[in-house]
């Protein structure tokens, strides 16, 4: 009770000081305000903000696709997956697989920017051995992803597991 009053007091004090009207040199009041009703004045901010604003707007645009990810398709359909590889010396990579019967040609990757290659593929729910072929010859596992046991060729590949849809 005693802290409650305390706190009270102090309010009270700092209202009372806030109300306490504040002096201003006439002559500096007339100075700024004949600046302010001025024609002809120029707000001195804008000059700068004229060499910024092509910066905030290229800021804008990428912060836009950033958060857009209109090269992320899989939030279109839910059974739609995203496989990347980063490659930067590929001439050409392809995603196969148990779903599309390892056939490079049902799902060749697109190649983004510094090479980095992606595709999207439809899933049902199972469990899939993948790999990427790069270049037509070399088989990869992909990096990001849990390794599938060697099978009888040797290639490595790697696994994904879809699951249904959650009720």
């Amino acid at each position: 009770m005693f802290e409650e009053r305390d706190d009270e007091d102090m309010l009270e004090r700092v209202v009372r000081e806030l109300r306490r009207p504040v002096s201003v040199d006439r002559a500096f009041d007339a100075r700024v305000m004949s600046e302010i009703t001025r024609p002809d004045a120029v707000i001195p901010v804008a000059r700068p903000l004229r060499r910024v604003w092509p910066w905030l707007a290229a800021a804008a645009v990428l912060a836009a696709v950033l958060i857009a990810r209109p090269w992320a398709h899989p939030s279109a359909r839910p059974d739609a997956f995203q496989f990347v590889l980063v490659a930067p010396q590929a001439a050409s990579v392809s995603l196969v697989g148990d779903f599309n019967d390892w056939d490079p040609t049902r799902a060749p990757m697109r190649s983004a920017h510094g090479g980095v290659w992606a595709t999207v593929v439809a899933l049902a729910p199972g469990r899939y051995r993948y790999a990427f072929l790069i270049n037509g010859i070399e088989w990869r596992a992909d990096p990001a992803a849990p390794a599938a046991r060697d099978d009888e060729f040797g290639s490595p590949s790697s696994v994904v597991t879809v699951g249904g849809r959650r009720s």
